[in-house]
């Protein structure tokens, strides 16, 4: 059972008001007083509900959100996603970036363990899988899968990498490089297989390089490029890192896509406002933040899921950084 407000009363031997105003440092409390308190509530593990009038039946009407990174990107489309959803159905979200730090990630759930929210929706390579066991709350990933008994929603992103393949393929690629990112991750390894399958299926191969997505080494990327000097075709996991190619490869002389096709990933915004606008793959991000919050939301209310990982479909968004 957790420790309440009155046990740690009781063991510092003052009154329940006396550690309320040393929590919310409201009021007069003697300095041994407060240093005591503290002490109290470090050893007994107790977190001030800053919502204690929504304990008895949890109706805070909020969910917490984690994301490793915000941006105009994959993330900042998939929470857009999950705000609409939640204010349509009288929710408010608090998230937090933990730019994939496991002490964050810890500091983030003792926050949200204060507001007392109804569920938490995951969306990154989440460290500290124990703990969420302890908060006792409906929990849901997206592109990710953190445990096979956690509900997610991933998009299909060995068909994304296949496509991807077949899309160079087709248009005469024979160099190929894939500039990817953490290979840690699930999206990494099933875009990198769905590419590789479809590659060597027509006896080709390609060299795999390792980047960040949101903010990849300008100056590696333009050494690999240097090294590579026949490459003929690029698939980048996501349209930032497509773009930075594609700048590079421009630098470089080369034309896209007559000397070098590009294709990316996640069809953002800014994949067709640049010039040549970049061929990409598509998947319903705004969708799947959307679809994540439903099915917390049934998670909340006690109803039984059709299915626990869903897999959302993905297309090939053809444009300017390949041949027709």
């Amino acid at each position: 059972m957790k420790p309440t407000i009155r046990d740690v009363a009781k063991k510092a031997n003052v009154s329940v008001s006396t550690v309320s105003r040393v929590i919310n440092q409201k009021g007069y409390v003697h300095e041994e007083t407060k240093v005591l308190v503290n002490k109290i509530i470090d050893e007994l593990g107790f977190i001030p509900n800053q919502l204690a009038r929504s304990l008895t039946n949890r109706s805070s009407k909020i969910i917490g959100v984690i994301v490793p990174h915000i941006g105009p990107s994959f993330y900042g489309e998939l929470l857009e996603g999950i705000e609409s959803q939640a204010s349509a159905y009288g929710y408010k979200i608090m998230f937090c970036h933990t730019q994939d730090d496991p002490d964050r990630e810890l500091e983030y759930l003792k926050f949200f363990e204060q507001y007392n929210i109804e569920g938490l929706i995951i969306a990154s390579n989440f460290s500290n899988r124990d703990k969420l066991q302890e908060l006792n709350i409906p929990v849901v990933t997206v592109d990710h899968i953190l445990d096979e008994n956690i509900p997610s929603i991933t998009s299909d992103n060995v068909k994304g990498g296949a496509l991807a393949a077949k899309k160079l393929i087709s248009t005469g690629c024979k160099t190929i490089l894939v500039f990817r990112g953490p290979s840690f991750l699930l999206t990494t390894m099933e875009r990198t297989i769905g590419f590789l399958n479809e590659l060597k299926a027509h006896q080709l191969y390609a060299d795999i390089f390792d980047f960040d997505l949101i903010s990849p080494d300008v100056k590696l990327i333009e050494e690999v490029l240097r090294n590579n000097p026949n490459v003929d075709g690029i698939f980048a996991f996501s349209d930032t890192l497509a773009l930075t190619a594609l700048n590079i490869v421009q630098k470089l002389g080369k034309k896209v896509p007559d000397d070098v096709q590009i294709v990316g990933y996640d069809n953002t915004p800014y994949s067709k406002w640049v010039t040549p606008s970049i061929t990409t793959i598509h998947q319903s991000v705004n969708f799947m933040g959307k679809q994540s919050f439903i099915n917390l939301t049934r998670l909340i209310r006690g109803v039984e899921l059709d299915s626990l990982h869903d897999i959302i479909d993905v297309k090939l968004i053809e444009r300017e950084t390949t041949k027709s």
